[in-house]
């Protein structure tokens, strides 16, 4: 095949125009994380025509992950899933610039926040998320993230804004990320589940009884292909709105998407939020079997 770039993205002018396009493709953008919604997020940004990329994921493909991440396949069980990404990726536009990391990604982080000022947050690890949102704000740069929620979520938090270890009050802060504890990992899922109970709709549709072992850490986290992938798209949306300066809307404190009503769900005023909490911290109490 002759592949010309242009050719590959002509239909995407109208939804942006030639310079935007342009844009992207001079672009570069970090993805941490490309199984679940960072996957997602990573090959809409590819299609999108973005042009430059570092990605970094220390896990394999495994079985429990064909439900969900878009390049997870059967035969590619067992592979590194950036590696598998990468090939998947450069299927898509050859031209494409793909700097592949594993393991040493959070030693090299400096230097790619430096390179890269917009960030896609897809993995789950709470330390290593603290040490990627504390070297994002040192290096000026912005981070699209998602909540632990069973509703697709997105937030944006640029250099300015509190760090979610601020202001969702992880027990991590004024940690080294390195010290930090399995019992602070813990609090701090617990912390990021009462802010989405506390904010969306989210407890009328999941089986309270499992999120509650999830909460709890007896169970794996719930993961559903149409939430996941809406996820990845909103946050695919929200990385080319920042590589073309233009305005989204979207803030540090973020928004849930509502498939089920439909709706958009934003975060309640401070004095409803104020009220209410003392209820849900119950209310995980209870599902938790931690009272």
């Amino acid at each position: 095949m002759n592949f010309d770039y242009y050719s590959f993205t002509g239909r995407n002018i109208g939804f942006i125009d030639e310079h935007e396009q342009q844009l992207l493709r001079q672009a570069r953008v970090f993805v941490c994380g490309v199984g679940g919604m960072g996957g997602a997020a990573f090959m809409a940004l590819a299609r999108a025509g973005v042009g430059k990329f570092v990605i970094a994921d220390i896990d394999r493909f495994e079985v429990s992950n064909l439900n969900r991440q878009v390049f997870a396949f059967a035969d590619e069980v067992g592979r590194e899933k950036a590696a598998v990404a990468a090939e998947a990726a450069k299927r898509i536009n050859p031209t494409i610039e793909i700097e592949v990391l594993g393991e040493n990604w959070t030693d090299e982080l400096a230097g790619i926040a430096a390179r890269c000022p917009v960030i896609v947050n897809g993995m789950d690890d709470i330390a290593a998320g603290v040490h990627l949102y504390r070297t994002a704000k040192a290096a000026d740069a912005t981070v699209i993230d998602a909540y632990m929620s069973p509703l697709p979520s997105v937030i944006v938090v640029r250099p300015y804004d509190p760090r979610p270890e601020e202001r969702l009050g992880f027990p991590t802060m004024g940690k080294d990320w390195t010290a930090i504890t399995e019992d602070d990992r813990r609090a701090a899922m617990r912390a990021e589940i009462e802010h989405v109970m506390l904010h969306s709709s989210t407890r009328n549709y999941v089986d309270l009884a499992i999120a509650g072992e999830v909460a709890a850490g007896r169970r794996s986290r719930m993961s559903f292909a149409p939430m996941v992938i809406s996820t990845g798209m909103l946050m695919a949306y929200e990385a080319v709105a920042l590589i073309l300066g233009r305005t989204s809307g979207t803030d540090c404190r973020g928004w849930f998407l509502n498939p089920h009503r439909p709706a958009i769900e934003r975060p309640r005023n401070a004095l409803v939020a104020a009220l209410m909490r003392p209820l849900v911290r119950r209310a995980i109490e209870q599902l938790t079997g931690s009272t």
